[in-house]
This record gives C-alpha cells, sequence and structure tokens, in this order.
C-alpha cells in the first residue's frame, strides 16, 4: 500500500511539477514581491530604523522576506487545487485505482519545490544586497528544514482554501493575511519599539518565534526557546490543516 501511494504520489507530482514548468512565470511572479520588499526596505527605509544590531539591515530583513516568499508561493497551490477541483480531474481521478491522498500530496510537494526555488532566488538576490553570514553547513541545513516545515504547513491551510473556495479569486486570497502577518512581528523591527497590544500581538504569533530562530541560525547566536516554539507552531499548523483537509477532501470525493 505504502508502495502504491509513493508511486502515485511521484506521478502526480511530476504532473504538477510540469505545469509550473509550462508557465514559470508563476515562480518568478512569487519571488518578484518579496524581492520588491526587500528592495524598499533596505535601501528606502531602512536606515530609519533601528535593529539594535551591528549587523545590515538586509540581515536582520531577510528572514522575514523569506517567509513572505513562501506565503506568496502557496497562493498559487490554492489557485491550481480550485482550478483540478473545477475541472472534474478529481472525478477522473477517482475512477482510477490510485490512492486518493496522493492526488493532494502532488500538489503540496509541487508547491515545496517551487517555493524553495522562490525562496533561493530570494537568498540569491540577498546576497547580491550584501547580506552575508558565516553560518556552517549543518546550520543552512537548519534553517532549510524549518523553511520546508512552513511551507508544507502553510501549503495544507492553502489545500483548505482551494477545497473550500467558491472562486478563484477566493482560492488565492488566502495569502494576503500571511503575507501581512509578517509586518506584525520582528520581521522588520524588533517588538520592543511596537506600542503595548501591538507588542504583545507580535510577540505571540508564530511569525515571530519563527523569524527570531532563523535570524539566531544565520548571526550564529543561541536561538534559545523561540526554536521549540516555532516548531510547536509549525507542527501544530502542519498537523490540523493536514486532518482538516483530508477530512474536506474525502467529503467532496464521495
Amino acid at each position: 500500500m505504502t508502495t502504491h501511494f509513493l508511486a502515485d504520489t511521484g506521478v502526480l507530482t511530476g504532473r504538477s511539477l510540469r505545469h509550473i514548468l509550462r508557465s514559470p512565470d508563476t515562480i518568478i511572479t512569487t519571488a518578484v514581491i518579496p524581492i520588491a520588499l526587500m528592495l524598499l526596505f533596505t535601501y528606502v527605509l531602512g536606515g530609519a530604523i533601528n535593529t539594535g544590531s551591528q549587523h545590515s539591515y538586509v540581515n536582520y530583513l531577510l528572514p522575514g522576506i523569506l517567509l513572505i516568499t513562501i506565503a506568496s508561493g502557496i497562493a498559487y497551490t490554492a489557485y491550481r487545487l480550485f482550478l483540478d477541483m473545477q475541472g472534474g480531474i478529481f472525478e477522473r481521478f477517482q475512477s482510477m485505482p490510485i490512492a486518493r491522498s496522493s492526488v493532494l500530496w502532488g500538489h503540496v510537494l509541487t508547491s515545496l519545490v517551487s517555493n524553495l526555488v522562490s525562496v533561493a532566488i530570494v537568498i540569491g538576490v540577498a546576497l547580491i544586497m550584501g547580506f552575508r553570514t558565516g553560518a556552517s553547513i549543518g546550520t543552512w541545513l537548519a534553517v532549510a528544514g524549518i523553511l520546508v516545515l512552513t511551507t508544507l504547513a502553510l501549503t495544507w491551510v492553502a489545500v483548505i482554501a482551494g477545497l473550500t473556495a467558491k472562486t478563484v479569486d477566493g482560492a488565492s486570497a488566502l495569502s494576503y493575511p500571511l503575507i501581512f502577518l509578517p509586518f506584525i512581528s520582528s520581521a522588520f523591527v524588533p517588538t520592543a519599539s511596537m506600542p503595548g497590544p501591538v507588542a504583545w500581538f507580535a510577540e505571540n504569533q508564530p511569525v515571530t518565534s519563527i523569524v527570531n530562530t532563523i535570524r539566531a541560525l544565520f548571526a550564529q547566536q543561541p536561538v534559545g526557546s523561540d526554536i521549540w516554539i516555532a516548531l510547536a507552531w509549525l507542527v501544530g499548523i502542519l498537523i490540523a490543516a493536514y486532518a482538516f483537509a483530508i477530512i474536506l477532501y474525502r467529503r467532496k470525493i464521495r
């Protein structure tokens, strides 16, 4: 059964990836907004922001920009899933001897690949802009692991949006609040500079702990409790979103 599932997921992931390769503008578009924000905050607003760090502002900024990149990319997962639902492709798959959940996993793994490509593009631009880190290969792998877990968690949230949306715009709109969330976190400025209620929200939402963890890893500083808080948020979101998405999917294909 496991081999059957893996083979089916591989075939369906390949199908989705071919769609991406035929329209590479999807990945380019996903990277454009984060890069534009990085340029804006670094070269226009960065000089007026005191982060309390001796490193360049792009070093402080990059972790939050990477999360915005992922948030931008998952909207396409919801969009493509919605089109498949409307096009009747799920009904055709249902008549075939394939593992049911492999259809969803095909979209999820495609999201993972395309988002990692977008993240790599953004990091490349950040390096050109002056981002520097003495992080070891192991530290880079730790950062990659956190970004992969973030992508998986948010992609399953996008799957829920794709399964429940009534219109294409509704499916794509999921990314807007997720893109906005880093702005009320430690991604751009320290939370200590925010008014009391805003600071409380920023310090207790998942983006801040994720950003602080990645920033500490790049700066080769102790991550403290932030990494455990970040992992708890991400694993919790992933499990809850996956379970809810599977329930919705089974109801849809009855």
